[in-house]
Order: C-alpha cells, then structure tokens, then sequence
C-alpha cells in the first residue's frame, strides 16, 4: 500500500469513528447505573416504616372513615416510649389515588392517565418524604391524620412539633401539601428512585430541576449546589415524578454518588411550607397546561425551538389519520418534501463531482510533483464544471438539525405508547420483536449509498462507507420501532428525490 493510500485508510476510519461517535453523542440511549447502592437516612430513627396496604384496581367512593388504615398497632419513634399508631390516608378522586403513610411517605398512586403502574415506573422505593432537620440530623415527622373532611383532602398534626398538615388533591390533580407551624423549621424533601437496566417499557434517566433553566443530572452521580428551586423531580422516560414549590425556594440539593436519593433542603426555617407533588406521563400538553413551565422537563436536547412544533405536527396528522404510524409516514415525507430544496442543491452538486473524478485524476497524477500547480489546475477544473467541493455536503449538514430534532420527538414520545401500526408491529414504542424494520431501514441506507456518487476514487474508503448502513441496523435494532419506520420511509424517500435530481441534471 501506497502513502497515499495508508492516509486514505486513515481517513476512512477517522470519518467512521466521527460518524459513530455523533450517533453515539445524540441518538444513543443512556443506559443508567445498573446496581445502586440506597443511601441510608443520616438520622438514627429505629421507627420501622412499612409499605401500606395495596390499593383496589379502581377508585371506590368508600366512606370516609375507611380511608384511613391502620398498617401496625405501635411503634417507638426517636427512643421515647410513646406508642404510636402508623396509619396510611388514600385521598382520591375520579381518576386518581394517593396513598400516604403517617411519616409522609408515598407507597402507592394509581393514575387512569398513566401507562404503567406506580411500582413499575418509580421501583419499590419511597419515591417521596418530607422530614425535618433538627440540628444536623434529619427526622421523620409522624402525623396523626384523624379529620378527613372529604374523600381528597385530609387533615394531621405532629404533637411533638405542633406542625399542621392539610393534604388534598387539588383541580389540576396533583396531590397538594401544607405545613404550619408556629415555630420555624426546615424541611428536607428526599427523592428516591431505583436505577435499573433499560426496558421497553422505562427507563430512570436522571433528577431534573428548574432553576434559572433546566438542568439534569444523571441518577449514581454525585452533585452538590444551591439554587432558587421552581419545581424538580426524577425523569422516567415516559413519566415524571416530582415536587413543585408554590413559591420559588431557596435550597441546597444533593445527588449522590452510586445512589438513588436526590436530598433538597430548604435554606432557611420557615412556618409555612407548600407545594404539589406530581406523579404523571409527559404529555406536552399536559405539562403545559400545569403551568410552571412544567413541560420543559421533556428534554428535546438543544433543538426544542424545532422539535415542539414537530410533535404539534405529528399530533395534528394523528387527528386526520388516527393511526400514529401513518402520521409519522405523512409527517416524514412531509419534511422531506419542505426539505428538497436543500436535497437538491446537495445531489446536483454531487453528480457535478462524479462528472469529474476522471479529470481530477488525471490532474493529481500530472501535477503530483508541484502541489501548488496541482491546487490551481483543481480549482479551475472546479470553476469550470461547476462544481464545489462543499456543495454536497454543506446542504446536507444544514438538513441534520431537522433530522435529529425530529429523532428527540420520537424517541421520547408518549403518543407512540401502546399505538399500534399494522401486522406485527403492536406498539411503535418498542423494539420491532421480528427486526424487520432495522432490516429495511438498512437496506434502503445501503441503496441510497450505492446511488450516491463517491467523491474519492479510493476503493478501501469506498467499502468502509458501504459498510455503514449494517453497523446503523445493528444499532436501531433494539430501539423503539417508531424510530426505524421514520429512519426508512425518509430514506426511501430521499431515494426517490434522488432519482429525479439525477435524471433532471443528466
């Protein structure tokens, strides 16, 4: 092998490497940590909290004395000898349950809006407490809930500390907290969640705030910081559970390392204390109506100013054709057609530099010995077929943000959830269980590589590039099938497009 050509191979592999390094940048799932360690609570409580009861499938309109169970007879909390009654309330209304635990503990919400149940989103963890920093240890607050005073709203007291609580679901659903007091404290809210292998189904990705902006932080991490908090929580790729402040509250948070706990501490005591705590599936609209900028724990990446009118897109072509794999086919095409100007200019100019390959050649050989002379017979050649080197690739880059933008819809959307398409393909959210739409996908990628002119003689480049629709289909073969049929409609497509570029230019 030639100089010239070990730098050619060289080349390839580089331009192999970059390709798989921005799949891996912007299209790759995050895998989350596996095998957690639970942080312990810091404060030495030998109160032992245990799980509620499970709930009925459905909400019962049952009387309200009965809402409140008794889970074990006593318990000794902080070392005094005073029996205490552990107890969980379920405030309910027509489509949702909660089911809280004396020390403010949620075990369990059913949700008619959801898709899959509490345990199989957040894991068997206690996914909410509210406690007290008393000096630097953190205790849990036991409350005695005795007034229910209707089927969603319950009333408590903690008597060791006279603090108030009135819990209720409020008209938006979330289920509302208020704590009083006449003397001041702070509070500690700890989320939990338990990080597991991706499935089809969910995925714990990371703790979400809103500060000043959103920012994320990947569930095993360690993190420390201070910030005014509007609202943060933990982002399961189809839902999100969090806590939202009526008012913007000046807190210190910690995630930490090789555990699920993200611990947020008021800065300062206060007498009166409030917020929602949410628990729903990351419907757009559904985030935007609860205010508090709520929808932007959807994370479309960097390309949201594109990605949002995308989803409006999809959503409005859903509504003619109430099939979600037929509006993605229509929405695709659709942008491919706004796109063809761009596609165009890229495939013209591509065909103009196949044109002149040969003469290039020639040019490269006849001047090899006299680089400058070389460059400036290039560039005439260059000039005088028309043809810019830039010119294919330029326009296309212009196209990726479109593309990858669209891909952030998809791969996090819940309208695709349980939506069917046609024949074997049951629910656009997970993978094609036969692979036959990776298979496709790669084939029209690897035909769409054949049709396109190559812009190197070099034949190791050649096969290295022949190459990548196979390593695309190894990788989009466990990914959400939504994602492979868009991947292959928009290439078939572009085939098309191609096709008629190339016999217009002939």
């Amino acid at each position: 092998m030639t100089n010239s050509e070990q730098k050619r191979a060289i080349l390839a592999v580089v331009l192999s490497g970059l390709v798989l390094f921005t799949w891996q940048a912007f299209f790759a799932p995050k895998h989350p940590i596996s095998t957690p360690e639970i942080l312990k609570s810091e404060t030495v409580n030998p109160a032992a909290i245990t799980a509620s009861s499970a709930l009925n499938p459905a909400p019962k309109k049952a009387p309200l004395s009965e809402n409140i169970k008794s889970t074990t007879s006593a318990s000794n909390i902080n070392n005094a000898n005073q029996a205490l009654e552990l107890k969980s309330i379920t405030l309910l209304d027509d489509k949702r349950e909660y089911n809280i635990g004396s020390y403010l503990t949620l075990s369990n919400i059913k949700n008619s809006e959801s898709f899959f149940s509490f345990d199989e989103v957040v894991g068997h963890t206690e996914p909410l407490n509210i406690s007290i920093l008393n000096g630097n240890n953190e205790e849990k607050i036991y409350f005695d809930f005795q007034n229910q005073m209707t089927e969603n709203s319950v009333e408590g007291l903690n008597e060791k500390y006279n603090i108030k609580i009135i819990l209720r679901i409020n008209d938006k659903g979330l289920l509302a907290f208020n704590l009083s007091s006449p003397t001041a404290f702070k509070y500690r809210i700890r989320l939990q969640s338990s990080p597991s292998e991706e499935t089809s189904t969910q995925q714990n990705r990371e703790y979400v705030y809103f500060a000043e902006e959103v920012e994320r932080i990947t569930v095993g991490d360690a993190e420390t910081g201070e910030a005014k908090f509007k609202w943060f929580g933990v982002d399961f790729k189809y839902h999100f559970s969090g806590f939202v402040f009526h008012e913007k509250q000046p807190v210190k948070f910690r995630s930490f390392e090789k555990s699920s706990d993200f611990v947020v501490d008021l800065s300062r005591p206060v007498t009166n204390f409030s917020g929602d705590y949410v628990f729903i599936k990351k419907n757009y609209d559904t985030l935007k109506d609860l205010g508090n900028q709520l929808d932007l724990s959807i994370d479309f990446g960097i390309l949201g100013i594109i990605a949002v009118p995308m989803l409006k897109g999809l959503q409005l072509c859903y509504s003619y054709f109430p099939n979600y794999g037929i509006a993605l086919i229509l929405l695709t095409i659709f942008i491919r057609m706004l796109l063809f100007p761009l596609s165009f200019a890229s495939f013209k100019s591509m065909k103009k530099m196949q044109k002149i390959q040969p003469e290039l050649a020639k040019l490269k050989e006849k001047f090899k010995d006299d680089p400058p002379r070389m460059q400036k017979e290039t560039m005439a050649l260059f000039k005088q077929a028309g043809a810019n080197p830039l010119g294919g690739c330029l326009p296309m880059l212009l196209q990726m943000p479109i593309f990858f933008a669209f891909y952030r819809v998809l791969y996090g959307a819940v309208e695709l959830v349980g939506a069917p398409f046609y024949g074997w393909i049951h629910d656009l959210s997970i993978a094609d269980p036969y692979y036959v739409l990776p298979v496709i996908m790669a084939i029209t990628m690897f035909i769409q590589q054949k049709l396109t002119p190559s812009t190197s003689a070099d034949p190791t480049q050649q096969k290295v590039m022949m190459f990548m629709p196979l390593i695309f289909g190894f990788i989009m073969k466990d990914l959400p099938a939504g994602l492979n049929l868009y991947i292959a409609v928009s290439t078939a497509f572009g085939i098309g497009q191609q096709l008629l570029v190339y016999r217009l230019t002939d």
